[in-house]
């Protein structure tokens, strides 16, 4: 799969219906660990800080274009990444080719129940695929041993072809990659709030705002908490005029 590379972090540079062709090819196979990741602009800034981070996501077999920001970023230096693949975007088409292949999905993380409910919900939209949602963890920076244990437990006797995380970056991309080996066979993604936008608990931003680039700005009205993550992006803005710089 072609990539691109924006401040050392490496991202496919192909359609998402080949994005989406390759997972099927993974999910027909299912003898790997395979992970999606998402590279956005925080995510960027964070792997700057995290070595460990940006290994995690440079050698993810998908590493999708998750944010405006990469696009752009990607024009300005002059390495074009394709069309912005959202990851709740992509988790939606996931879930409707998991039905259609009659798989086993795992919703874990998310608020208390909601990857139980989210599941529940798919289980009747989707009958003929098999949800289960697992809260896991409920401090994924002070793990308990034991919440780990039972959640290993479910995994051996499910055995999910889809996984779908909610601890937020950089946790659940470094959890899934401490314990790929417990996903042998499965595919995985971490999706952050997702769960959140899926359930319909938080207002997504209506489509033209996304188009315009303005997700983020959407995100922060109405969750007012995010503001100190948004700092990222004014550091992703100086990193990205930095390189331009250095480029000239």
């Amino acid at each position: 799969m072609k990539t691109k590379n924006i401040l050392g972090i490496e991202i496919d540079n192909v359609p998402k219906y080949q994005i989406l062709e390759k997972i099927k090819k993974y999910l027909y196979q299912g003898k790997d660990f395979v992970h999606i990741v998402s590279v956005n602009p925080e995510n960027i800034v964070i792997a700057q800080e995290n070595k460990e981070f940006k290994k995690v996501i440079n050698t993810a077999q998908i590493k999708i274009r998750d944010g405006v920001g990469v696009v752009l970023a990607g024009k300005i230096l002059g390495v074009p990444v394709g069309e912005r693949v959202a990851g709740v975007d992509l988790m939606k088409e996931l879930i409707a080719i998991a039905s259609k292949m009659s798989l086993r999905v795992l919703l874990i993380g998310g608020k208390p129940n909601l990857a139980n409910t989210l599941a529940n919900c798919y289980q009747q939209a989707y009958p003929q695929a098999k949800f289960v949602g697992f809260e896991a963890i409920k401090n994924i920076k002070k793990i308990n041993p034991d919440e780990e244990r039972k959640l290993f437990s479910i995994v051996s006797a499910l055995k999910p072809h889809l996984v779908f995380v909610a601890f937020g970056s950089p946790d659940q991309e470094l959890w899934l990659e401490r314990h790929k080996d417990k996903f042998k066979g499965s595919v995985c993604m971490g999706v952050g709030g997702a769960f959140d936008y899926l359930s319909g608990k938080v207002p997504r931003a209506p489509v033209f705002l996304q188009n315009l680039g303005f997700e983020w700005l959407f995100r922060l009205v109405n969750q007012p908490w995010r503001w100190r993550r948004q700092l990222r992006l004014v550091k992703f803005l100086w990193l990205m005029a930095r390189e331009r710089i250095k480029r000239r």
